[in-house]
């Protein structure tokens, strides 16, 4: 993934606003990381940076349109985004802290990795479980057809052996 590193130095204490629009970015990040995603509309992102003693806030809105595999049918659909967002970024500590870090000290010079902040933001702003309609209705456990597009006919009961026992079961 590239790395977009911002010089705290040389942003004012009222901060400072970045606007990112570079597709190629966002394309070769989904590549690195392997996420079944395409971009449908380009991902904006507007940011302020304000510098702080051990860190940074970044605010900012990031927007555009992304085509993900529905949870439930599988059928790509378009998944509009449109989030602001507000985070600090701390300095990074020792150890393994450190190389995780998005604010680094380099030559006395604290610097922000706005490209995984970007990224991060990116990840949280789409859906944990992506639908591509709330009412989807998936695909059959039997025939694999989409139930979205026609009625099988396989039916709703399972054939499983094992459960043969459960099947009168009554609960008082």
């Amino acid at each position: 993934m590239s790395k977009i590193w911002v010089e705290l130095a040389d942003i004012p204490a009222e901060g400072r606003e970045f606007s990112f629009a570079d597709q190629g970015f966002w394309k070769e990040s989904l590549e690195a990381f392997g996420l079944r995603a395409v971009l449908a509309r380009p991902l904006t992102a507007e940011v302020t940076v304000l510098p702080q003693d051990n860190g940074a806030l970044v605010r900012g809105r990031l927007s555009g349109a992304a085509i993900l595999p529905c949870g439930r049918c599988s059928e790509d659909f378009e998944q509009a985004l449109d989030e602001e967002f507000e985070v600090f970024e701390e300095t990074g500590g020792e150890g393994g802290a450190a190389e995780e870090a998005r604010v680094v000290s380099e030559g006395g010079q604290l610097r922000l990795d706005l490209g995984a902040v970007l990224w991060e933001q990116f990840v949280l702003a789409l859906p944990e479980n992506p639908l591509c309609q709330e009412d989807c209705k998936g695909l059959c456990p039997k025939c694999g057809g989409n139930r979205n597009f026609r009625e099988c006919g396989c039916s709703e009961a399972g054939d499983d052996p094992r459960l043969a026992p459960f099947r009168n079961l009554k609960i008082s």
